[in-house]
Protein backbone atom coordinates (compact mmCIF):
# COMPACT_ATOMS: atom_id res chain seq x y z
CA UNK A 1 0.00 0.00 0.00
CA UNK A 2 1.30 3.45 -0.87
CA UNK A 3 1.62 6.11 1.77
CA UNK A 4 -0.53 9.21 1.67
CA UNK A 5 0.08 11.62 -1.16
CA UNK A 6 -0.71 15.28 -1.03
CA UNK A 7 -3.87 16.50 -2.70
CA UNK A 8 -5.97 19.59 -3.01
CA UNK A 9 -7.70 20.42 0.24
CA UNK A 10 -11.05 22.09 0.60
CA UNK A 11 -11.97 24.68 3.19
CA UNK A 12 -14.87 23.86 5.43
CA UNK A 13 -17.83 25.98 6.45
CA UNK A 14 -20.35 28.08 4.55
CA UNK A 15 -19.80 29.16 0.98
CA UNK A 16 -20.70 32.55 -0.44
CA UNK A 17 -23.28 32.55 -3.18
CA UNK A 18 -25.26 29.54 -1.98
CA UNK A 19 -24.69 25.83 -1.35
CA UNK A 20 -21.69 24.09 -2.86
CA UNK A 21 -22.66 22.21 -6.05
CA UNK A 22 -22.78 18.45 -5.65
CA UNK A 23 -19.73 16.76 -7.16
CA UNK A 24 -20.15 14.10 -9.80
CA UNK A 25 -21.42 10.79 -8.34
CA UNK A 26 -22.20 12.36 -4.97
CA UNK A 27 -25.20 10.01 -4.85
CA UNK A 28 -23.66 6.72 -6.00
CA UNK A 29 -26.56 4.55 -4.79
CA UNK A 30 -30.07 4.80 -3.43
CA UNK A 31 -28.50 4.20 0.01
CA UNK A 32 -26.43 7.38 -0.13
CA UNK A 33 -28.74 10.14 -1.31
CA UNK A 34 -27.43 13.62 -0.43
CA UNK A 35 -29.37 16.86 -0.67
CA UNK A 36 -27.47 19.79 -2.17
CA UNK A 37 -28.00 21.98 0.90
CA UNK A 38 -26.36 19.35 3.11
CA UNK A 39 -23.25 18.77 1.02
CA UNK A 40 -19.92 19.97 2.41
CA UNK A 41 -16.36 19.07 1.39
CA UNK A 42 -14.10 16.79 3.38
CA UNK A 43 -11.60 18.46 5.74
CA UNK A 44 -8.25 19.28 4.21
CA UNK A 45 -5.66 16.56 4.55
CA UNK A 46 -2.68 18.39 3.10
CA UNK A 47 -0.65 17.94 6.29
CA UNK A 48 -1.76 14.43 7.17
CA UNK A 49 1.68 12.88 6.56
CA UNK A 50 3.14 14.75 9.50
CA UNK A 51 1.31 12.65 12.09
CA UNK A 52 3.34 10.76 14.69
CA UNK A 53 4.75 7.38 13.73
CA UNK A 54 3.31 4.97 16.32
CA UNK A 55 4.52 1.49 17.26
CA UNK A 56 3.05 -1.11 14.89
CA UNK A 57 1.30 -2.91 17.76
CA UNK A 58 -0.64 0.17 18.87
CA UNK A 59 -3.51 0.22 16.39
CA UNK A 60 -4.07 -3.53 16.61
CA UNK A 61 -4.66 -3.26 20.34
CA UNK A 62 -6.75 -0.11 20.14
CA UNK A 63 -10.52 -0.41 20.14
CA UNK A 64 -13.11 2.27 19.61
CA UNK A 65 -14.67 3.55 22.80
CA UNK A 66 -18.27 2.59 23.29
CA UNK A 67 -20.76 5.41 23.58
CA UNK A 68 -22.99 5.75 26.63
CA UNK A 69 -25.91 4.56 24.49
CA UNK A 70 -24.14 1.33 23.56
CA UNK A 71 -23.00 0.63 27.12
CA UNK A 72 -26.45 1.35 28.54
CA UNK A 73 -28.16 -0.74 25.88
CA UNK A 74 -25.90 -3.73 26.44
CA UNK A 75 -26.26 -3.45 30.22
CA UNK A 76 -30.04 -3.28 29.96
CA UNK A 77 -30.07 -6.19 27.51
CA UNK A 78 -27.94 -8.28 29.84
CA UNK A 79 -30.21 -7.53 32.79
CA UNK A 80 -33.37 -8.32 30.83
CA UNK A 81 -31.77 -11.49 29.49
CA UNK A 82 -30.87 -12.62 33.00
CA UNK A 83 -34.39 -11.97 34.28
CA UNK A 84 -35.92 -13.58 31.21
CA UNK A 85 -34.06 -16.80 31.89
CA UNK A 86 -36.19 -17.34 35.01
CA UNK A 87 -39.23 -17.54 32.75
CA UNK A 88 -37.85 -19.08 29.57
CA UNK A 89 -35.59 -21.80 30.98
CA UNK A 90 -38.22 -23.44 33.22
CA UNK A 91 -40.75 -23.32 30.37
CA UNK A 92 -38.38 -25.01 27.91
CA UNK A 93 -37.19 -27.60 30.42
CA UNK A 94 -40.75 -28.44 31.41
CA UNK A 95 -41.65 -28.94 27.74
CA UNK A 96 -38.62 -30.99 26.74
CA UNK A 97 -37.24 -32.70 29.82
CA UNK A 98 -33.53 -32.72 30.58
CA UNK A 99 -32.56 -35.20 27.85
CA UNK A 100 -34.69 -33.42 25.25
CA UNK A 101 -33.21 -30.07 26.24
CA UNK A 102 -29.63 -31.31 25.86
CA UNK A 103 -30.29 -32.94 22.48
CA UNK A 104 -32.32 -29.95 21.31
CA UNK A 105 -29.60 -27.53 22.37
CA UNK A 106 -26.91 -29.39 20.45
CA UNK A 107 -29.07 -29.86 17.35
CA UNK A 108 -30.08 -26.19 17.38
CA UNK A 109 -26.46 -25.09 17.11
CA UNK A 110 -26.34 -26.21 13.45
CA UNK A 111 -29.07 -23.93 12.02
CA UNK A 112 -27.85 -21.16 14.33
CA UNK A 113 -24.38 -21.48 12.81
CA UNK A 114 -25.85 -21.07 9.32
CA UNK A 115 -27.62 -17.84 10.33
CA UNK A 116 -24.57 -16.42 12.11
CA UNK A 117 -22.38 -17.18 9.09
CA UNK A 118 -24.87 -15.22 6.97
CA UNK A 119 -24.63 -12.35 9.47
CA UNK A 120 -20.84 -12.46 9.23
CA UNK A 121 -20.99 -12.34 5.43
CA UNK A 122 -23.42 -9.41 5.34
CA UNK A 123 -21.64 -7.50 8.10
CA UNK A 124 -18.00 -7.94 7.14
CA UNK A 125 -17.78 -4.72 5.08
CA UNK A 126 -18.60 -2.45 8.03
CA UNK A 127 -18.72 -4.75 11.10
CA UNK A 128 -21.08 -3.80 13.91
CA UNK A 129 -19.74 -3.73 17.48
CA UNK A 130 -19.67 -7.18 19.03
CA UNK A 131 -21.48 -5.82 22.08
CA UNK A 132 -24.47 -4.78 20.00
CA UNK A 133 -24.57 -8.13 18.20
CA UNK A 134 -24.48 -9.78 21.63
CA UNK A 135 -27.41 -7.61 22.72
CA UNK A 136 -29.30 -8.58 19.58
CA UNK A 137 -28.69 -12.28 20.12
CA UNK A 138 -29.67 -12.19 23.81
CA UNK A 139 -32.78 -10.21 22.93
CA UNK A 140 -33.78 -12.83 20.38
CA UNK A 141 -32.84 -15.94 22.35
CA UNK A 142 -34.23 -14.91 25.75
CA UNK A 143 -36.01 -11.56 25.99
CA UNK A 144 -38.23 -11.89 22.91
CA UNK A 145 -39.17 -15.42 23.99
CA UNK A 146 -40.13 -14.10 27.43
CA UNK A 147 -42.14 -11.26 25.88
CA UNK A 148 -43.91 -13.79 23.66
CA UNK A 149 -44.80 -16.01 26.60
CA UNK A 150 -46.20 -13.03 28.53
CA UNK A 151 -48.11 -11.39 25.67
CA UNK A 152 -49.60 -14.43 23.92
CA UNK A 153 -52.28 -15.19 26.55
CA UNK A 154 -53.36 -11.56 26.62
CA UNK A 155 -53.48 -11.34 22.84
CA UNK A 156 -55.45 -14.58 22.65
CA UNK A 157 -58.07 -13.30 25.10
CA UNK A 158 -58.33 -9.96 23.34
CA UNK A 159 -58.45 -11.12 19.72
CA UNK A 160 -59.06 -14.87 19.66
CA UNK A 161 -62.84 -14.86 19.83
CA UNK A 162 -63.19 -11.85 17.52
CA UNK A 163 -61.16 -13.58 14.80
CA UNK A 164 -63.79 -16.27 14.24
CA UNK A 165 -61.07 -18.90 13.88
CA UNK A 166 -60.67 -22.07 15.86
CA UNK A 167 -58.05 -21.93 18.59
CA UNK A 168 -55.31 -23.82 16.74
CA UNK A 169 -55.73 -21.93 13.47
CA UNK A 170 -55.75 -18.61 15.32
CA UNK A 171 -52.67 -19.55 17.35
CA UNK A 172 -50.68 -20.64 14.31
CA UNK A 173 -51.68 -18.13 11.64
CA UNK A 174 -52.45 -15.00 13.67
CA UNK A 175 -51.20 -15.12 17.24
CA UNK A 176 -47.71 -16.48 16.61
CA UNK A 177 -46.87 -14.18 13.66
CA UNK A 178 -48.19 -11.04 15.37
CA UNK A 179 -46.79 -11.59 18.86
CA UNK A 180 -43.46 -13.15 17.87
CA UNK A 181 -42.61 -10.55 15.22
CA UNK A 182 -43.55 -7.75 17.59
CA UNK A 183 -41.43 -9.26 20.37
CA UNK A 184 -38.40 -9.73 18.11
CA UNK A 185 -38.66 -6.32 16.47
CA UNK A 186 -38.83 -4.50 19.79
CA UNK A 187 -35.12 -5.27 20.00
CA UNK A 188 -34.59 -3.47 16.69
CA UNK A 189 -36.44 -0.45 18.01
CA UNK A 190 -34.23 -0.36 21.11
CA UNK A 191 -31.10 -0.61 18.97
CA UNK A 192 -31.92 2.85 17.62
CA UNK A 193 -30.43 4.16 20.87
CA UNK A 194 -27.09 3.13 19.33
CA UNK A 195 -27.74 5.35 16.33
CA UNK A 196 -24.08 5.72 15.39
CA UNK A 197 -24.07 2.04 14.59
CA UNK A 198 -27.63 1.61 13.29
CA UNK A 199 -27.78 4.02 10.38
CA UNK A 200 -28.81 2.10 7.30
CA UNK A 201 -30.59 -0.91 5.78
CA UNK A 202 -27.55 -3.20 5.99
CA UNK A 203 -27.31 -2.56 9.73
CA UNK A 204 -31.04 -3.24 10.05
CA UNK A 205 -30.72 -6.59 8.27
CA UNK A 206 -27.66 -7.57 10.32
CA UNK A 207 -29.34 -6.83 13.65
CA UNK A 208 -32.62 -8.41 12.54
CA UNK A 209 -30.89 -11.61 11.41
CA UNK A 210 -29.04 -11.81 14.73
CA UNK A 211 -32.21 -11.31 16.77
CA UNK A 212 -34.10 -13.82 14.63
CA UNK A 213 -31.23 -16.30 14.85
CA UNK A 214 -31.40 -16.13 18.64
CA UNK A 215 -35.18 -16.55 18.65
CA UNK A 216 -35.03 -19.52 16.28
CA UNK A 217 -32.27 -21.07 18.38
CA UNK A 218 -34.44 -21.19 21.51
CA UNK A 219 -37.54 -22.18 19.54
CA UNK A 220 -35.60 -25.01 17.89
CA UNK A 221 -34.49 -26.30 21.29
CA UNK A 222 -38.17 -26.45 22.19
CA UNK A 223 -39.24 -28.23 19.00
CA UNK A 224 -36.30 -30.63 18.87
CA UNK A 225 -36.59 -31.37 22.57
CA UNK A 226 -40.30 -32.09 22.29
CA UNK A 227 -39.56 -34.50 19.44
CA UNK A 228 -37.44 -36.46 21.92
CA UNK A 229 -39.75 -36.16 24.91
CA UNK A 230 -43.19 -36.68 23.35
CA UNK A 231 -42.60 -39.35 20.71
CA UNK A 232 -42.52 -43.11 20.90
CA UNK A 233 -39.93 -43.04 18.09
CA UNK A 234 -37.79 -40.08 19.17
CA UNK A 235 -34.97 -40.60 16.65
CA UNK A 236 -37.36 -40.63 13.67
CA UNK A 237 -39.37 -37.70 14.98
CA UNK A 238 -36.25 -35.66 15.65
CA UNK A 239 -34.92 -36.38 12.16
CA UNK A 240 -38.17 -35.18 10.59
CA UNK A 241 -38.40 -32.02 12.69
CA UNK A 242 -34.72 -31.24 12.18
CA UNK A 243 -35.06 -31.63 8.42
CA UNK A 244 -38.06 -29.27 8.32
CA UNK A 245 -36.60 -26.62 10.62
CA UNK A 246 -32.85 -27.05 10.46
CA UNK A 247 -32.40 -27.94 6.77
CA UNK A 248 -35.39 -26.55 4.86
CA UNK A 249 -35.97 -23.39 6.87
CA UNK A 250 -33.00 -22.25 8.98
CA UNK A 251 -33.46 -18.69 7.63
CA UNK A 252 -37.25 -18.46 7.99
CA UNK A 253 -37.27 -16.26 11.09
CA UNK A 254 -34.33 -14.27 9.73
CA UNK A 255 -36.23 -13.41 6.56
CA UNK A 256 -39.40 -12.50 8.48
CA UNK A 257 -37.69 -10.12 10.86
CA UNK A 258 -35.19 -9.04 8.22
CA UNK A 259 -37.98 -7.20 6.37
CA UNK A 260 -38.63 -5.10 9.47
CA UNK A 261 -34.91 -4.41 9.86
CA UNK A 262 -34.61 -3.42 6.20
CA UNK A 263 -37.51 -0.95 6.32
CA UNK A 264 -36.40 0.49 9.67
CA UNK A 265 -32.86 0.82 8.34
CA UNK A 266 -34.09 2.81 5.36
CA UNK A 267 -35.93 5.17 7.70
CA UNK A 268 -32.97 5.84 10.00
CA UNK A 269 -31.06 7.30 7.06
CA UNK A 270 -32.98 10.52 7.73
CA UNK A 271 -33.12 10.03 11.51
CA UNK A 272 -36.55 11.44 12.15
CA UNK A 273 -38.10 9.94 15.28
CA UNK A 274 -41.61 9.97 13.90
CA UNK A 275 -40.47 8.37 10.64
CA UNK A 276 -38.61 5.63 12.54
CA UNK A 277 -41.68 4.78 14.63
CA UNK A 278 -43.80 4.70 11.49
CA UNK A 279 -41.22 2.53 9.72
CA UNK A 280 -41.23 0.13 12.68
CA UNK A 281 -45.01 -0.26 12.41
CA UNK A 282 -44.92 -0.58 8.62
CA UNK A 283 -42.02 -3.03 8.75
CA UNK A 284 -43.97 -5.36 11.01
CA UNK A 285 -46.64 -5.89 8.35
CA UNK A 286 -44.56 -7.86 5.79
CA UNK A 287 -42.81 -9.72 8.61
CA UNK A 288 -46.13 -10.85 10.07
CA UNK A 289 -47.57 -11.72 6.65
CA UNK A 290 -44.53 -13.78 5.69
CA UNK A 291 -44.60 -15.52 9.07
CA UNK A 292 -48.31 -16.26 8.74
CA UNK A 293 -47.83 -17.54 5.19
CA UNK A 294 -45.14 -19.93 6.38
CA UNK A 295 -47.24 -21.21 9.28
CA UNK A 296 -50.29 -21.64 7.02
CA UNK A 297 -48.66 -24.23 4.79
CA UNK A 298 -50.46 -27.53 5.31
CA UNK A 299 -51.04 -30.60 3.21
CA UNK A 300 -49.46 -29.05 0.12
CA UNK A 301 -46.41 -28.07 2.11
CA UNK A 302 -43.80 -29.21 -0.42
CA UNK A 303 -45.52 -27.54 -3.39
CA UNK A 304 -46.03 -24.28 -1.47
CA UNK A 305 -42.45 -24.43 -0.24
CA UNK A 306 -41.09 -24.74 -3.77
CA UNK A 307 -43.47 -22.25 -5.40
CA UNK A 308 -43.64 -19.60 -2.66
CA UNK A 309 -40.97 -19.97 0.01
CA UNK A 310 -37.98 -20.76 -2.20
CA UNK A 311 -38.59 -17.68 -4.40
CA UNK A 312 -38.94 -15.56 -1.26
CA UNK A 313 -35.59 -16.86 -0.06
CA UNK A 314 -33.98 -16.13 -3.43
CA UNK A 315 -35.40 -12.59 -3.39
CA UNK A 316 -33.94 -12.14 0.09
CA UNK A 317 -30.53 -13.26 -1.18
CA UNK A 318 -30.81 -10.85 -4.11
CA UNK A 319 -31.70 -7.96 -1.80
CA UNK A 320 -28.69 -8.72 0.41
CA UNK A 321 -26.38 -8.82 -2.62
CA UNK A 322 -27.76 -5.48 -3.83
CA UNK A 323 -27.25 -3.99 -0.37
CA UNK A 324 -23.64 -5.13 -0.38
CA UNK A 325 -23.02 -3.69 -3.84
CA UNK A 326 -24.61 -0.39 -2.86
CA UNK A 327 -22.55 -0.29 0.34
CA UNK A 328 -19.33 -0.85 -1.62
CA UNK A 329 -20.15 1.92 -4.09
CA UNK A 330 -21.01 4.30 -1.29
CA UNK A 331 -17.69 3.59 0.43
CA UNK A 332 -15.78 4.23 -2.79
CA UNK A 333 -17.47 7.58 -3.44
CA UNK A 334 -17.04 8.92 0.08
CA UNK A 335 -13.38 7.88 0.18
CA UNK A 336 -12.85 9.56 -3.19
CA UNK A 337 -13.97 12.79 -1.56
CA UNK A 338 -11.34 12.31 1.15
CA UNK A 339 -8.80 11.54 -1.57
CA UNK A 340 -9.65 14.86 -3.22
CA UNK A 341 -8.91 16.52 0.11
CA UNK A 342 -5.50 14.82 0.37
CA UNK A 343 -6.13 11.98 2.84
CA UNK A 344 -5.77 9.08 0.40
CA UNK A 345 -4.42 8.51 -3.08
CA UNK A 346 -6.69 7.32 -5.90
CA UNK A 347 -4.92 3.95 -5.87
CA UNK A 348 -5.61 3.58 -2.15
CA UNK A 349 -9.30 4.24 -2.67
CA UNK A 350 -9.41 1.43 -5.23
CA UNK A 351 -7.85 -0.87 -2.66
CA UNK A 352 -9.98 0.27 0.27
CA UNK A 353 -13.31 0.18 -1.56
CA UNK A 354 -13.15 -3.22 -3.30
CA UNK A 355 -13.17 -6.71 -1.89
CA UNK A 356 -10.32 -7.77 -4.19
CA UNK A 357 -8.28 -4.74 -3.22
CA UNK A 358 -8.73 -5.48 0.46
CA UNK A 359 -7.62 -9.07 0.03
CA UNK A 360 -4.55 -7.85 -1.82
CA UNK A 361 -3.79 -5.32 0.93
CA UNK A 362 -4.11 -7.95 3.64
CA UNK A 363 -1.79 -10.35 1.79
CA UNK A 364 0.73 -7.55 1.30
CA UNK A 365 0.60 -6.59 4.97
CA UNK A 366 0.80 -10.22 6.10
CA UNK A 367 4.04 -10.64 4.16
CA UNK A 368 5.54 -7.97 6.45
CA UNK A 369 3.87 -9.21 9.64
CA UNK A 370 1.41 -6.30 9.76
CA UNK A 371 -1.90 -7.94 8.87
CA UNK A 372 -3.67 -6.85 12.13
CA UNK A 373 -2.66 -3.24 11.50
CA UNK A 374 -3.88 -3.39 7.90
CA UNK A 375 -7.16 -4.97 8.96
CA UNK A 376 -7.68 -2.13 11.45
CA UNK A 377 -6.83 0.40 8.74
CA UNK A 378 -9.39 -1.08 6.33
CA UNK A 379 -12.11 -1.04 8.96
CA UNK A 380 -11.27 2.48 10.02
CA UNK A 381 -11.49 3.71 6.42
CA UNK A 382 -14.92 2.12 6.03
CA UNK A 383 -16.16 3.69 9.27
CA UNK A 384 -14.82 7.02 8.07
CA UNK A 385 -16.76 6.73 4.79
CA UNK A 386 -20.00 6.06 6.65
CA UNK A 387 -19.33 8.87 9.11
CA UNK A 388 -19.08 11.19 6.12
CA UNK A 389 -22.37 9.84 4.81
CA UNK A 390 -23.99 10.71 8.15
CA UNK A 391 -22.55 14.24 7.91
CA UNK A 392 -23.90 14.68 4.39
CA UNK A 393 -27.33 13.49 5.47
CA UNK A 394 -27.61 16.68 7.54
CA UNK A 395 -28.17 14.75 10.78
CA UNK A 396 -26.27 15.70 13.96
CA UNK A 397 -23.62 17.33 11.79
CA UNK A 398 -21.44 18.95 14.53
CA UNK A 399 -21.22 15.70 16.52
CA UNK A 400 -20.36 13.67 13.45
CA UNK A 401 -17.78 16.22 12.33
CA UNK A 402 -16.04 15.80 15.68
CA UNK A 403 -16.08 12.05 15.13
CA UNK A 404 -14.73 12.61 11.64
CA UNK A 405 -11.71 14.56 12.89
CA UNK A 406 -10.95 11.90 15.51
CA UNK A 407 -11.23 9.15 12.91
CA UNK A 408 -8.97 11.02 10.49
CA UNK A 409 -6.32 11.35 13.20
CA UNK A 410 -6.68 7.63 13.86
CA UNK A 411 -6.31 6.93 10.13
CA UNK A 412 -2.99 8.81 10.14
CA UNK A 413 -1.78 6.75 13.10
CA UNK A 414 -2.90 3.49 11.50
CA UNK A 415 -1.19 4.40 8.25
CA UNK A 416 2.09 4.98 10.08
CA UNK A 417 1.76 1.59 11.78
CA UNK A 418 1.02 -0.22 8.50
CA UNK A 419 3.87 1.42 6.63
CA UNK A 420 6.20 0.93 9.57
Amino acid sequence: MTINGSGPGHPSGDFPGGPLPLPQQANPTWMGQVQQQHYRPAPSGSGSQSGPVLPPAFPAARRGRSSAGVVGLVAAGGALGFLGLFLVLPFVLDSTGTAGFVVGFVASLLPLTAVLLAVFFIDRWEPEPTRLLFFAFIWGAVVSIAVTLLVQPVFSLAAGAASGLDHRTFAVTVQAPVVEEFAKSLGLLLLLFARKHFDGPVDGVVFAFTIAGGFAFTENILYFGRAIADSSTPSTELAVVFFLRGVMSPFAHAIFTGTTGLILGLAVRRWNTGMCILAFAVGLIPAMLLHSSWNSMGRNFLAQYLVVQVPIFLVAVLVIVLLRVAENRLTRQRLREYAAAGWFTAAEVDILATAGGRRYALRWAASMGRRPQMKAFLRAATRLAFTRQRILSGRDVPAHQRDELQQLAFIVALRAAVVG
